[in-house]
């Protein structure tokens, strides 16, 4: 595993105490910028949001309207919206600029090979699929380029690039991807290429292409259904010049050792799931003789497949944790847990509709208050969440992290 996401705690606390707020709201919208690097040890739970924002605070005292806590939030907001919103997510929320059937359903192939002659949307590829991660402002560049410029749908592209992120979240992922192409917030995004030669290094500049015009002039493409001519003019993809797509797979690669569900393991044993959600550690009350098992459904892996880089990102974890790792069918898996006398874990929306069959849940780790009633834009649900909070400790002090990292 590449040292610069190892999947260890260790790894996530040197992150932590990396962190540089003020350096990280003055520069994070450059590609170069102090940016956490956090974000797959937050989607897999390595760490929660409760533990970095305190072993940042404890450093650096923060205010509730920093934007490194803005940050967090948003996370816990898109968790929010998945909460209320359930499987819709996956569709769009509310028309867009152009009706669904006015954009392609699968990507160009000159977009998969890095190969758009776009030095931004070309560099952008080749990151993803050489570290598994992009940064934030990338992905806003990548997302609008596609959806508004070439006119790809953004379920499309959120299905493409979660399977290639290390740390695809998919209520953060597809709901960005919305909040990008207008389905999910009042206006869509936009950038030119004055937005990147500002943020982004020189070889990624992109003057003289499609995006070097004004953004009157972007906002007009956005709105322009293409016609057939438009679909049968698509950029041919030069032979052996553009960028391999790594493979993603449905199941486990790399060195993974993983085993059939089998009941002969669990039978009238008290049994712990770690899943891909939850693999910051072992509960302190367990008992010893507790069987810890680490699963990976294959029900969920078959629509949402990973790259290998994920796989052994938490594999590797997963394997530090769980006593056995059972890869398998979800039918499979809940007739080989029914032989144990209790099983427990912790919820994860991703895995819900299995894990609340199997399991007695607990909630995972919160920072945020939770919001009862459904909130349509961030503003509104931060404003909800924050009422009478005036500093990070504020919020700390309601929702303490389980296992502070400070």
């Amino acid at each position: 595993m590449d040292e610069t996401f190892a999947p260890t705690i260790a790894a996530a606390r040197a992150r932590i105490a990396a962190v540089r707020p003020a350096a990280y709201a003055r520069t994070r919208n450059a590609l170069d910028g102090a940016v956490s690097g956090l974000s797959p040890y937050i989607t897999h739970g390595i760490v929660s949001l409760a533990d970095v924002l305190a072993g940042v605070n404890a450093r650096h005292p923060l205010d509730i309207q920093h934007k490194f806590v803005f940050e967090l939030g948003w996370r816990a907001y898109f968790r929010h919206v998945w909460q209320h919103r359930g499987e819709a997510i996956f569709g769009s929320l509310h028309d867009g600029l152009l009706p669904d059937d006015a954009y392609l359903p699968t990507l160009p192939d000159d977009i998969r090979q890095a190969c758009t002659g776009v030095a931004v949307i070309d560099q952008s590829v080749r990151t993803l699929y050489d570290t598994g991660m992009l940064h934030n402002h990338a992905r806003m560049w990548l997302a609008s380029y596609l959806v508004h410029v070439r006119k790809v749908h953004w379920r499309a592209g959120a299905d493409w690039l979660y399977a290639h992120l290390l740390d695809g979240d998919l209520a953060s992922n597809h709901l960005s991807w919305q909040w990008v192409a207008g389905t999910g917030s009042s206006k869509p995004y936009l950038f030119n290429a004055d937005n990147v030669a500002r943020y982004a290094p020189p070889s990624w500049h992109s003057p003289n292409t499609v995006i070097d015009t004004s953004y009157e002039a972007l906002d007009r493409l956005a709105r322009q259904r293409p016609s057939s001519d438009d679909r049968r003019r698509l950029p041919l993809v030069p032979e052996a010049t553009g960028s391999r797509e790594p493979v993603v797979s449905a199941t486990p690669r790399g060195p993974i050792c993983v085993t059939a569900p089998d009941d002969a393991i669990v039978r009238g044993r008290d049994v712990w799931l770690v899943h891909p959600w939850n693999l910051g550690g072992l509960p302190h009350e367990l008992p010893s003789d507790t069987v810890v098992i680490g699963l990976f459904v294959a029900d969920f892996h078959r629509t949402w497949p990973w790259s290998e880089r994920r796989w052994q990102f938490v594999g590797e974890r997963m394997a530090e944790l769980a006593t056995h790792c059972w890869y398998g069918e979800a039918s499979d898996i809940g007739g080989a847990l029914s032989s144990a006398r209790s099983v427990r874990s912790v919820d994860e929306a991703h895995l819900t509709a299995w894990l609340a069959r199997w399991a007695v849940c607990s909630k995972p780790a919160a920072l945020f208050p939770e919001v009862e009633r459904p909130c349509s834009s961030f503003s509104q649900w931060w404003t909800r969440t924050c009422r009478g909070l005036s500093s990070a400790t504020d919020i700390l002090n309601l929702n303490p992290p389980a296992h502070p990292t400070a």
